[in-house]
C-alpha cells in the first residue's frame, strides 16, 4: 500500500489552538468526552426500533402486510444502530471502557456487517486518507460510480446522477452478501492484515457472523411465520434497501460535493497540508440547526467535527462545532456547510453530474 505522508510544518498552530479550545470545553464544564445519559437513551432507543418490531414480527403477526410494515420499521431502526451507537463505539468514543466499545461495536455484526473489517475500511483507510484516490475506500471501491476527478471515467458514468441513488440502497445488503468476503482479500494483498493469523481469525469472525445473522433474520421467521418464505425473503430486502439509503445519504454528501478537495499526494507520498486541514478541505458538514435530524443521524451531520475528533462521543458535536467553526475562520481555513440535508443532497447530486461529465 502507498505510503503517504502529511506536512508537519504547515499551519500546526490551527489545530494545536483548537486541541486547546476543546480540551478547555470539557475542563471547564467537567464533563466526559464520552457518552452520557443522552446517548444511553438513544442506545435503548434504536435498540428497540430494531429489535422489538423483529420480535413482534415473527411471534405475534399473521398478517403479511404488518410483516412487511414492522421490517420497514426495522430498516431504520438498523439504520440508527449503525449511526448513533456502533459509530461511536468503534471509533472508541462510546465509552471509556474498551470492552464497552468492543461489545457495543460487535452490535455491526449483529445487522449483518463485520466490526474488524469496518474499522480498516472506515478508521484505518477513510478517517486517514479522505478522499486520496486509491487509499480512501469510501471514494475508489467501485467503478461503477466515479466519485473522484482522479478516477476512471466510464461511460456508464454519464447517467451516475440518475442510478446512484438505487446503488446507494444496496450498501447494507451488499456488506452481508459478498463485500467483505472479497475486502479480506483486498485487505491481505494490500497489507493491511498481519499476517496468515489475523487473515484467518478475520475470516473465521465474517463466516459465523454471517452463519449467525442469516439465521435468526431468514432462517428463524420462515420457521415461525405464517405464510411464505418469499414474503419473508422480501421484507428482508426492503428492510436493507432502506438501511442502504439512509446511510449512503447521510455519508456521501459530507465528502462528495463540489465544495470538497481531492488532493493527491506527490511522486514522494507527501500530501502538501497536515491532517487537520486536510480534514477541513475534504469534509463538509450539512443540517445543523435541526436537532431532531443530527439526533437519529448520530452527530454525522458534523462530519468536520467528527473527522478531526473521531474518539469525542457524537452527543458533543453540535456544542464543539461553534468552535472548530470559530477557529477554521480565524487561520483563514476553510469551513464547509450547508444549510439543510436536502441541500447538501442536491450538491452531492451535482458533484455526480459534474464527475460524470468532466
Amino acid at each position: 500500500m502507498q505510503k503517504v505522508k502529511f506536512a508537519r510544518n504547515v499551519n500546526n498552530d490551527f489545530f494545536t489552538t483548537l486541541r486547546q479550545r476543546v480540551s478547555s470545553y470539557f475542563e471547564e464544564r467537567k464533563i466526559s468526552r464520552h457518552a452520557d445519559s443522552r446517548m444511553v437513551f438513544k442506545s435503548i432507543f434504536m435498540l428497540a426500533l430494531y429489535l422489538v418490531p423483529f420480535v413482534i414480527s415473527i411471534t405475534m403477526v399473521s398478517n403479511p402486510w404488518i410483516f412487511f410494515a414492522l421490517w420497514v420499521i426495522m430498516g431504520i431502526g438498523m439504520s440508527g444502530i449503525g449511526l448513533s451507537i456502533m459509530h461511536d463505539a468503534n471509533h472508541g468514543a462510546y465509552s471509556e471502557n474498551k470492552n464497552v466499545n468492543l461489545m457495543m461495536g460487535y452490535l455491526l455484526n449483529i445487522i449483518g456487517g463485520c466490526a474488524a473489517y469496518w474499522k480498516i475500511q472506515h478508521n484505518l483507510l477513510h478517517h486517514t486518507y479522505t478522499n486520496i484516490h486509491g487509499l480512501d475506500e469510501d471514494i475508489s471501491r467501485t467503478k461503477v460510480l466515479r466519485f473522484s476527478p482522479h478516477s476512471e471515467k466510464l461511460k456508464i458514468h454519464r447517467y451516475q446522477h440518475y442510478y446512484a441513488w438505487f446503488l446507494y440502497s444496496l450498501m447494507t445488503i451488499s456488506w452481508a452478501v459478498s463485500k467483505e468476503f472479497k475486502q479480506l482479500f483486498e485487505f491481505r494483498d494490500r497489507g493491511l492484515l498481519k499476517g496468515k493469523g489475523q487473515f484467518n481469525k478475520f475470516l473465521l469472525e465474517v463466516v459465523i457472523s454471517r452463519i449467525i445473522y442469516f439465521s435468526y433474520m431468514l432462517v428463524l421467521p420462515i420457521m415461525l411465520v405464517p405464510f411464505s418464505g418469499w414474503w419473508v425473503v422480501l421484507s428482508f430486502i426492503v428492510m436493507h434497501l432502506i438501511s442502504g439509503l439512509i446511510l449512503s445519504c447521510v455519508f456521501q454528501p459530507a465528502h462528495v460535493i463540489t465544495d470538497t478537495e481531492y488532493p493527491l499526494p506527490s511522486e514522494d507520498g507527501s500530501i502538501e497540508n497536515c491532517w487537520a486541514i486536510h480534514q477541513l478541505q475534504t469534509t463538509a458538514n450539512f443540517s445543523r440547526d435541526s436537532r431532531l435530524f443530527s439526533w437519529f443521524v448520530g452527530g454525522l451531520n458534523y462530519q468536520i467535527e467528527h473527522h478531526l475528533f473521531p474518539h469525542i462521543c457524537h452527543v458533543h458535536y453540535r456544542d464543539l462545532s461553534s468552535i472548530v467553526e470559530q477557529t477554521a475562520r480565524e487561520f483563514n481555513l476553510p469551513y464547509h456547510t450547508e444549510k439543510t440535508w436536502f441541500a447538501a443532497l442536491a450538491n452531492h447530486g451535482r458533484m455526480l453530474r459534474k464527475l460524470a461529465i468532466e
